[in-house]
């Protein structure tokens, strides 16, 4: 892996801290349903939720969105970019998975413009505007990642990291579960995201997809659930 300058890497650790302000906290990709239908009860069930998720469910999609994103905007390729952008909101399974990309991914551009102004990264939100179309999360990042010279390899990794952190903080809180078991899952992570990341660069661009349909059930179910306390 390249290793990355101490500017890139503090605006990866802003960027993708639980602290910038994507409103990351209110959504659980389904995990709330599923904890109420006991498919997650525990440290053990946690892991597997979480690992499947970013193996073949949401993880798998976002990571080559990603790398698509960050080839397209590295060679200035607008029409691919724009394809990927409106495949990236197809590609989600359910009305609360749709937005719960969107809305991070809108928040995150807004957010890195307001702070770290840059003219490139503007563009390709007008862009997307003009078509009017709201960024999935991973494509803003990548946009973002891209246009300031960040390792892709590196940025991938803190991205998909991010992701399987917060599902595991909303798991956290829904069981609950205790803060050192969280953090355990999240270490048991590590070699998931290194495997991930090593398969999305090699994937071919158009083999996008996922086969997570029971966390798209868990989704479609939070849809309606009585008492909830995530977006999704």
């Amino acid at each position: 892996m390249t290793t990355l300058t101490d500017r890139a890497l503090l605006k990866l650790l802003a960027w993708l801290s639980p602290s910038f302000p994507v409103g990351a906290y209110a959504y659980s990709h389904g995990c709330e349903y599923a904890v109420e239908r006991g498919q997650i009860f525990d440290y053990a069930s946690a892991q597997s939720w979480t690992t499947f998720i970013l193996e073949f469910g949401s993880g798998r999609i976002d990571a080559d969105l990603f790398v698509a994103t960050y080839r397209a905007v590295e060679q200035n390729d607008f029409d691919k970019f724009m394809q990927i952008s409106t495949q990236a909101d197809a590609l989600k399974g359910t009305s609360e998975l749709g937005l719960e990309a969107r809305a991070q991914g809108q928040a995150f551009i807004d957010g890195v413009l307001r702070a770290w102004p840059d003219d490139k990264i503007s563009m390709f939100s007008k862009l997307l505007k003009t078509h009017n179309i709201k960024p999935s999360y991973a494509v803003s990042v990548a946009v973002a990642a891209a246009t300031s010279n960040i390792d892709l390899q590196a940025a991938l990794a803190a991205y998909l990291h991010a992701f399987g952190a917060n599902i595991v903080s909303a798991i956290v809180r829904l069981v609950p579960l205790g803060q050192t078991d969280g953090q355990k899952i999240i270490a048991s992570l590590e070699p998931v995201i290194e495997r991930s990341l090593a398969e999305s660069l090699a994937r071919c661009s158009d083999d996008l997809g996922s086969a997570a349909f029971g966390v798209d059930l868990m989704s479609m179910k939070h849809e309606t659930q009585y008492s909830r306390l995530f977006r999704s």
